[in-house]
């Protein structure tokens, strides 16, 4: 599986949120400054020929729908952060989200829950 780049991610997004939609729909949610239809016709039809999505025709129009799952892409992006920024080491990982980004006791009582959750 590709690495989106950030307007198709953004693009993603928006297909998974909405789970089915036209262009149009598409572009209304997206953030500002939104990009043209035009564009984001052209790179849906990328994710297309990439496989993320796929379409289904009706009438004149095409409506999109996601073939890649979010949860999927999560893993694989989370999975390739892990392996290039934190030695392949998860612990790594969730130590700097506790210390960078600053966790406080209530967060990281939850997630030694999960943890143990998933034990």
């Amino acid at each position: 599986m590709q690495k989106l780049a950030k307007r198709e991610a953004q693009i993603m997004q928006a297909i998974w949120q909405l789970e089915k939609a036209f262009i149009k729909d598409i572009v209304e949610a997206l953030p500002e400054p939104r990009p043209h239809y035009n564009s984001v016709s052209t790179m849906v039809k990328l994710l297309k020929k990439k496989g993320f999505v796929d379409d289904e025709k009706l009438g004149n129009a095409y409506r999109y729908f996601a073939v890649v799952q979010k949860e999927a892409y999560q893993v694989k992006v989370v999975d390739d952060v892990v392996k290039g920024f934190f030695d392949d080491s998860p612990m790594k990982l969730v130590n700097y989200f506790a210390k960078e980004q600053k966790l406080d006791a209530a967060d990281l009582e939850r997630l030694l829950k999960m943890i143990k959750d998933q034990q």
